[in-house]
């Protein structure tokens, strides 16, 4: 019995030893033009044992390169793609620089301060109050979720005007129209009453529509609530 403590390193476990062997084999051809046979048989099956790489693009070439890989570079015969060496498969990428940001304030993060400096340089007085009125309530939602309960406006106040050195000035229980005209691109919009789409005003038609029109059943309930009213 072989072990694999017996056998040669194997080089791509993706493929499996039967894929080093037959490439260990062609090594030994002497023909080339029987070579180039024999590669081109193990590259069709090397694609059919990794279906996934169908998806990647260019995934013929990455299966080329695979090739010469598992030949440990020895392998003479025509590519259709460029031939690599050991050095362009095992040189490492550039590092990525990292973006380092250190905000002021940690618990609100960068963005925020991106914001705020956005609503410093605005000159437009009713975008810079719709811009303030947007950070003191974000600030204040972000305030609830972290510490699980409600803060006073006064807190936000206080905290937005120190933070922007006393530039924007938050004001609680203003900018509803402000907010309208600030996310409408300084047009007016008015607020619906009664909440949601549509507001009270459909409840209200719904209650008025119960008892009018209809058929079968609501007719029978219309005349027997008239009938016991008269």
């Amino acid at each position: 019995m072989e072990y694999n403590t017996a056998r040669n390193h194997l080089i791509m476990r993706e493929y499996g030893r039967n894929i080093q062997r037959m490439v260990e084999y062609i090594l030994t051809l002497k023909d080339r033009e029987h070579r180039q046979q024999q590669v081109m048989a193990v590259i069709e099956l090397m694609g059919t044992l990794q279906p996934h790489l169908r998806n990647v693009e260019d995934f013929r070439h990455k299966l080329w390169d695979h090739l010469f890989l598992v030949s440990d570079f020895k392998l003479d015969i025509d590519s259709p793609y460029p031939i690599p060496t050991r050095e362009t498969l095992r040189t490492k990428p550039d590092r990525l620089p990292y973006p380092k940001k250190y905000p002021r304030s940690r618990h609100f993060g960068k963005n925020l301060e991106m914001v705020m400096d956005k609503a410093i340089r605005e000159e437009n007085p009713e975008k810079k109050e719709g811009f303030t009125q947007v950070i003191g309530n974000y600030m204040k939602l972000a305030y609830s979720n972290w510490h699980k309960e409600s803060v006073h406006d006064d807190a936000i106040k206080s905290e937005l005007n120190t933070i922007s050195h006393g530039q924007l000035q938050y004001q609680p229980g203003v900018g509803g129209g402000a907010l309208a005209s600030f996310s409408q691109g300084g047009e007016q919009q008015p607020f619906r009453q009664g909440g949601g789409v549509g507001g009270g005003s459909k409840r209200k038609t719904f209650q008025q529509n119960k008892f009018k029109g209809g058929s079968g059943k609501n007719n029978k309930q219309h005349n027997k609530y008239k009938n016991r009213n008269k």
